[in-house]
């Protein structure tokens, strides 16, 4: 089976497809994607942090001089709202925001965080408790990081139901060749969703509190402060790549916890807070759920003997690159106190998640409260069967029982 990634089966497995990848070549023509396909570790990790290519290219071509056709005018919402967010800013508008959004999300405001983090992990598996078991995905693994990211922002107790729905309709935008209705759905969460933010924006402007939103209101440096786009964009891309990445990873995770019981047996024995940690970074690497970063050659490069033009699109496949056994001993084997361990999960370069530590601190609260004394261990109820998106990878639910 080769690289497929409308095929169910290949999403459920994509693994021995990377294998195939890598032997094939450093960069690998993909006429389904119309990308080049780079596999490896070195490439990727590399590639992340080369200026010759970026999120964007507007901020030094027009569409036309890129040879590229723009977006339908009744998509603009999406791609105002994407468009202004760190992840698809280049420098040296990405500088500027990640300066001043760094202001306000300091390691100090995630560690305020972490009592409610685990308190809230240690509800939702009471919960989970109390009905003797269900899905962790919708009782556990969702509601932790919405609640964690709304506590973040501010967004009152009474309004978190609506986060969800607008991420999940947003984020449909960033599998491959998303239809029209995948893209209706994304303009309607992003004009929805930025309305309700410019609401809240404007209350914290008269009221300031503790939260996120003030603090990104009050951030400035010698080159002002952030638009009110800007701050929508950011606080959108944090419940967005914050949500997604931490259910798909607890998630996934467990999945391959089940698979390798050995593995969390071990877990389970231990009670070293560090030992989690490592086991966390190694779960993430084993199954990332962000199997491909997108990137736009601004200059021609050369990877290999391949000349890659301006003008192309190369996909990194993070998922690929952390089961590169040039980088990783036994790649494919899950092992939960591997120490030297630097996965690309969390992307390199400017583009380097800004919410990793949070991210941490959430699965670390998660899988502590599932693995804590006096907590049965869970069991599987029947194997789960993965989502339709490839490059957000993740299960549709994932039923347990202690």
């Amino acid at each position: 089976m080769g690289f497929d990634p409308w095929d169910a089966a290949f999403v459920a497995d994509p693994y021995p497809a990377y294998r195939e990848l890598r032997e094939q070549g450093r960069a690998v023509w993909c006429e389904a994607t119309g990308q080049w396909l780079v596999p490896h570790y070195a490439d990727v990790s590399a590639l992340l942090r080369d200026r010759r290519l970026g999120r964007t290219y507007l901020h030094r071509f027009t569409h036309e001089e890129f040879g590229r056709q723009a977006p339908p005018p009744e998509h603009e919402p999406f791609h105002v709202l994407n468009g202004n967010g760190l992840l698809d800013l280049e420098d040296p508008a990405h500088a500027r925001v990640r300066r001043l959004v760094a202001k306000a999300f300091t390691p100090r405001t995630v560690e305020r965080l972490v009592p409610a983090v685990q308190r809230l992990a240690g509800e939702l598996v009471g919960r989970l408790r109390a009905d003797g078991g269900g899905d962790l995905l919708s009782v556990v693994a969702e509601p932790l990081p919405v609640a964690v990211i709304a506590e973040l922002l501010g967004v009152p107790e009474a309004d978190r139901g609506l986060l969800r729905p607008w991420s999940a309709d947003i984020c449909g935008m960033f599998e491959l060749r998303p239809d029209e209705e995948t893209a209706r759905r994304a303009v309607r969460a992003s004009v929805e969703f930025s309305a309700y933010l410019r609401g809240l924006i404007a209350e914290r402007r008269t009221r300031p509190g503790e939260d996120l939103i003030s603090g990104l209101i009050a951030a400035h440096d010698e080159d002002g402060r952030l638009s009110e786009q800007e701050m929508i964009s950011t606080c959108v891309l944090l419940l967005n790549a914050g949500h997604e990445a931490t259910v798909n990873t607890t998630v996934n995770g467990w999945w391959a916890l089940f698979r390798n019981p050995a593995e969390l047996a071990a877990l389970r024995a231990s009670r070293d807070p560090e030992k989690l940690s490592t086991a966390v970074d190694e779960l993430m690497r084993y199954d990332t759920p962000l199997q491909m970063f997108e990137r736009w050659v601004l200059d021609d490069i050369h990877i290999g003997d391949t000349v890659i033009p301006r003008g192309a699109e190369v996909a990194l496949l993070f998922g690929s690159a952390n089961r590169d056994p040039a980088r990783f001993a036994e790649p494919d084997a899950l092992d939960l106190v591997r120490a030297d361990n630097p996965h690309l999960t969390f992307g390199a370069g400017i583009h380097y998640c800004l919410g990793a530590p949070l991210a941490r601190r959430e699965l670390e609260a998660s899988f502590g409260a599932l693995l804590a004394d006096g907590v049965p261990p869970l069991r599987l109820v029947e194997e789960p069967q993965w989502q339709d998106g490839y490059v957000i990878r993740g299960l549709k639910q994932l039923l347990v029982e202690f």
